[in-house]
């Protein structure tokens, strides 16, 4: 019996999509390439960190890291800038390659784990100069990157003397401590203090470590949302789970970012403010279902231009703010 072309077409049609499609667990990345595919390679002096605290992208404080990366402001030297994220496109692209010293930009959205796996993601990621996180989930870059491949690309490039940087969602992976949230619409001050382990209190821990780190916490958009009640109980948590003695927060407000140069000098560049804050010492009261009490706080506000040396960090300048019964003091911010 001969077969019509449909009866033929259609079982054909139906194992070619079978044949082409990923198979389980394969990598699915979205590439976005603008500039020379080739690998650059300079000599670099870092490394540098860019932490962006949301909103509006802070171009001054990306252009500083790509000119820390390259060792000059004014010189041919360019760089590969590889931009990370879990959604979104190429949003990026043409901002960053019209920057001073770039040579490409390209984006990897990265929705998955498996991900990891794949040798061609992690070579772009390893031969990059700058790799800058952008926002949107920060639980969605703990799923996927950490304790994988991709995490340890991201950390060959800032061994080498890369800058590594993000905004909002991927400024808040850059501390020692990460709030990642998952599983929840966020913490908002309000429930963090009144409960410091209410659900929304969700922390990741042993993700990257960068020089002059350690024992640091990230917020953003602190003072646009109103997080810094927040970002207090972040420190209050971390010293009662035992974390460390000493945990210093660096919160960020919108169109802001806080820069780390080499020697460890952090600097605010865009709008301001940002904040660093110390728990030195145990809370009184930080408990399930009962308010934070805490007293004595040290606040540093800094506004933009201020610093903040992390490699030593200062003994003076600084506020005190105290939390009773949730209640922090009046002039937080």
């Amino acid at each position: 019996m001969r077969l019509s072309p449909k009866r033929v077409a259609r079982p054909f049609l139906f194992f070619l999509l079978i044949l082409l499609a990923p198979a389980a667990g394969e990598a699915k990345v979205t590439r976005y390439l603008t500039g020379d595919s080739a690998d650059v390679a300079p000599r670099l002096h870092g490394p540098a960190l860019d932490l962006g605290g949301g909103g509006t992208d802070v171009g001054e404080a990306i252009q500083w890291m790509i000119d820390e990366v390259r060792g000059c402001t004014t010189c041919d030297v360019t760089v590969d800038v590889v931009v990370l994220r879990a959604s979104g496109a190429d949003g990026y692209n043409d901002y960053i390659k019209k920057m001073k010293g770039v040579d490409s930009v390209e984006t990897l959205v990265i929705t998955d784990a498996a991900d990891a796996k794949d040798a061609g993601v992690i070579k772009t990621i390893r031969n990059a100069e700058v790799v800058f996180f952008a926002g949107g989930d920060q639980c969605n870059y703990v799923r996927y990157f950490k304790g994988n491949e991709i995490e340890r690309a991201v950390e060959s490039v800032y061994a080498r003397g890369g800058g590594v940087g993000g905004t909002s969602a991927g400024e808040a992976i850059q501390g020692e401590f990460v709030y990642d949230g998952c599983g929840t619409d966020g913490a908002t001050s309000a429930l963090a203090l009144a409960d410091p382990y209410d659900p929304t209190m969700r922390f990741t821990y042993d993700f990257f470590r960068w020089r002059y780190m350690g024992g640091v916490i990230t917020d953003q958009h602190v003072v646009a949302r109103q997080r810094l009640g927040r970002t207090l109980t972040f420190v209050a948590r971390q010293l009662k789970d035992g974390r460390a003695r000493r945990v210093l927060a660096v919160a960020v407000n919108e169109k802001t970012s806080v820069v780390v140069d080499r020697s460890g000098t952090a600097r605010v560049v865009g709008a301001g403010p940002a904040y660093f804050i110390l728990g030195d010492h145990a809370p009184e009261v930080c408990e399930p279902k009962r308010p934070l009490t805490f007293s004595g706080f040290k606040v540093w506000k800094l506004a933009p231009s201020g610093t903040f040396d992390l490699k030593h960090r200062p003994k003076a300048g600084f506020y005190l703010v105290s939390v009773k019964d949730g209640r922090p003091d009046k002039g937080l911010y």
